[in-house]
């Protein structure tokens, strides 16, 4: 019997929605998004999805051909008389631009919001918002998967000694510390200043970390001069190894210079966004079967509280 929950991709993430599609159990569906000779983008499905709940899967990194392409299969789902349209959006794009920090400038995050709820989306399914708050843009339901699903069995493979989590800014100390109190072991804090984006200006260790194994955790990599910096403060400070989590590898210019240039023993990503780029110390965790479970629960109408790490804490108690 043919399922009423269909999976799409758009074309930037269709390397990531066959493995869930294969992990929840049904083919991808069939869409078709060709270009104009102009570069315009135009979205058709190739399969009746009327009264269907849909299930749109990109991730909106630049560049924002991604984001545009979600839009228009939101609206060609609605259009299609599909009966609920949740888009799964992996990495949420302008997440960054969560406020208004200084005059004239724009908050990216909730104009994003506004569109995905104007096209016609009814839910939105992503991964580590670079702020929690930006579901409060949002007047439609949202699930804010966490990526320690993945990344904690495999530092709990690693078996470190002396682990300690590292913060890579003050905004990251609560995120850390949930880390620290299901591992019940010590954090410390990479306090920053930035002279602007992706530039800093000053850094100091709040904490000790000497013959400790660090494990930065984060949400974003960009151009990795952070990190890199970060894994060299915290060597000069006394640690024994220094390794990094972080969940989308935006890695722009020189990310994959910097990182392999680095003291850092590996820097470990999820698949949220597509590698670009070859490294001998990035290596890269499948969120697949994450999403998979998130899709079929929405699908059942289940709660989705058993993949968030409080709920792993309770259950070690």
């Amino acid at each position: 019997m043919e399922s009423n929950a269909k999976i799409f991709s758009g074309t930037g993430s269709q390397y990531l929605a066959e493995k869930i599609a294969k992990k929840f159990g049904e083919p991808l569906g069939k869409v078709n998004i060709p270009r104009f000779s102009d570069g315009e983008i135009y979205v058709e499905f190739l399969e009746s999805i009327r009264g269907k709940f849909v299930f749109l899967v990109q991730s909106t990194y630049a560049p924002s051909d991604n984001l545009m392409e979600l839009l228009l299969m939101i609206d060609a789902a609605k259009r299609a008389s599909a009966y609920k349209v949740i888009a799964v959006i992996p990495y949420y794009g302008l997440a960054r631009q969560d406020r208004k920090d200084r005059p004239r400038v724009a908050i990216g995050s909730k104009l994003v919001a506004n569109m995905l709820t104007a096209a016609g989306a009814d839910r939105v399914i992503t991964m580590d918002l670079h702020a929690p708050q930006i579901q409060g843009y949002f007047d439609i339901p949202v699930d804010h998967l966490d990526s320690s699903a993945v990344f904690i069995p495999y530092i709990e493979k690693l078996k470190l000694p002396n682990l300690t989590f590292a913060a890579p800014d003050v905004g990251s100390a609560n995120r850390i510390r949930e880390y620290a109190t299901y591992f019940e072991c010590e954090m410390v804090i990479c306090d920053k200043h930035r002279k602007r984006a992706n530039e800093i200006a000053s850094m100091v260790v709040i904490g000790d970390v000497t013959d400790r194994d660090v494990v930065i955790v984060d949400d974003i990599c960009d151009t990795g001069g952070t990190l890199a910096k970060s894994a060299f403060m915290l060597k000069e400070k006394g640690a024994r190894t220094v390794r990094a989590l972080c969940t989308h590898p935006v890695l722009s210019g020189k990310a994959y210079e910097n990182i392999d240039n680095s003291v850092l023993e590996e820097l470990v990503v999820c698949d949220t966004i597509p590698l670009r780029g070859e490294s001998r110390k990035i290596k890269s965790v499948s969120t697949d079967e994450l999403f998979a479970i998130t899709i079929r629960n929405a699908f059942e109408n289940k709660s989705i509280n058993s993949l968030f790490m409080r709920s792993r804490m309770a259950n070690k108690k």
